[in-house]
């Protein structure tokens, strides 16, 4: 490899570890403003370790970042073990930041003391926080790093079921320490839209809509959609197997505002034609991303 070459390539490895390590910090913060303005002041929790961390912060007053850097120690240990180092290192940093963050902020009084509005605001902060955590390709320790271990013995168990079962586990937890059952009702609406605004950063607002249809105009259907709403549609040849004739459907991806319209141009060209519309996950390409 030539001069050149080893520079660029160093300076393309230090521009991904700052930019990494931004992600980290700025997700890390928002975590900690979720935890420690929104949920811990209100008794709720997000699940993982923070869950455990709120019993210890009511019951012994430990620090909630403190507590959860401890609970995170032998799970480092085990993770360097059993999955290796990489995974293990950028856990370490991000559990140090989340911490230091939830611990300063915790000074700082409640932005409100409505345990409706907390579960919200705090499930959209850590929700946004975790997805930037996780765009580093980086984790804040807990029931990430769990997984990790039991998948390292168990490689069948999925790590969804785990975190699910884990977290359901944590939930119940507290309502049995807290004694109030609307602690676990409010905790599962902010895990919820934490789930939702992870997805939300990762995918994006805009979502993409595919549309399957079946008409004997598709060549008139589909040189108006390329003329109207400048998409390209592809023709499958399918079979219906009721009257075993042979049909051709337009399969077309489209933003959800395109969705309509599109509608319309069939509805106006055939009456009968019959549409199925579902959802992308994503979609890259000319005219996408």
């Amino acid at each position: 490899m030539s001069n050149s070459n080893k520079i660029n390539t160093k300076k393309i490895y230090i521009k991904r570890i700052l930019k990494e390590s931004t992600y980290i910090i700025i997700g890390c913060f928002f975590m900690a403003a979720g935890t420690s303005l929104f949920l811990l002041p209100n008794q709720l929790s997000s699940g993982g370790f923070a869950g455990i961390a709120t019993i210890a912060y009511y019951l012994f007053h430990i620090p909630l970042g403190t507590f959860m850097l401890l609970l995170n120690i032998p799970l480092f240990i085990l993770t360097i073990i059993k999955v290796g180092k990489g995974v293990a290192i950028k856990g370490i940093i991000g559990t140090i930041l989340l911490s230091l963050f939830i611990d300063l902020l915790e000074k700082f009084d409640p932005l409100t003391e409505d345990r409706f509005l907390a579960c919200i605001y705090g499930g959209i902060l850590t929700g946004i926080g975790t997805a930037i955590v996780l765009k580093a390709n980086a984790s804040t320790g807990g029931t990430d790093l769990l997984t990790y271990i039991i998948r390292a013995f168990k490689p069948h168990y999925r790590a969804s079921n785990l975190i699910v079962i884990i977290d359901t586990g944590i939930i119940i937890m507290n309502v049995i320490f807290f004694k109030e059952i609307e602690i676990g009702l409010y905790s599962a609406i902010a895990i919820y839209i934490m789930g939702k605004m992870i997805d939300i950063v990762f995918e994006g607002i805009y979502f993409t809509k595919t549309m399957f249809i079946v008409s004997d105009k598709y060549e008139e259907i589909a040189e108006e959609i390329g003329k109207n709403i400048d998409r390209g549609s592809t023709g499958i040849y399918a079979k219906g197997m009721y009257t075993n004739e042979e049909k051709m459907m337009l399969w077309c991806v489209a933003s959800r505002g395109e969705v309509v319209k599109i509608k319309q141009i069939v509805r106006d060209i055939d009456k009968r034609a019959f549409i199925v519309i579902s959802s992308a996950r994503e979609a890259w390409g000319k005219g996408f991303k």
